[in-house]
């Protein structure tokens, strides 16, 4: 029995208070996205990454972006009204969100950042993380959305990593 890290439970118990259906798989550290992609049963494209982008001062987004997909900074930049994003650094996100990189997930996050999800993710299942090292829930992309109020455009291109 694999007993769930305080990130699992918190984000479960945030998927649980959503109502919306989800599977939760536990496959245990993997070192890449298609490796985790291989061991849900799933292509790279359903594996969805939550990415922190840094708006200013204490201002977060959270962005989904399907797993063979990358943030296309100009769109996302115009999307927001900003002109200037970056990634925070593996302590930042992390105190913005109560998790570790590579354990990110809206659900359960420490502040309720706004989400933006690339269109890509609608119209199919997929799986986001679910605060844990190998534990992500597989759920419909429309639910997913639908969950987290997440504003929805094409935020992305092809390739790359964020």
């Amino acid at each position: 029995m694999i007993t769930p890290t305080e990130g699992e439970t918190r984000a479960v118990a945030a998927l649980d208070a959503t109502g919306i259906a989800y599977t939760l798989t536990r496959h245990g550290r993997v070192s890449s996205l298609e490796e985790a992609a291989a061991a849900r049963g799933l292509d790279p494209a359903q594996v969805i990454k939550t990415i922190v982008v840094r708006r200013g001062e204490d201002d977060h987004v959270m962005v989904l972006v399907p797993g063979d997909r990358a943030i296309a900074w100009p769109r996302l930049r115009a999307l927001l009204g900003v002109s200037r994003l970056s990634l925070p650094d593996a302590d930042a996100a992390r105190d913005a969100t109560g998790y570790e990189r590579g354990t990110i997930t809206p659900f359960g996050s420490l502040v309720a950042w706004p989400v933006v999800a690339d269109e890509r993710v609608l119209g199919r299942t997929v799986s986001i993380g679910a605060g844990a090292h190998g534990v992500a829930a597989t759920v419909e992309g429309d639910d997913l959305v639908a969950a987290l109020g997440a504003t929805v455009a094409d935020v992305t291109d092809a390739g790359g990593t964020a």
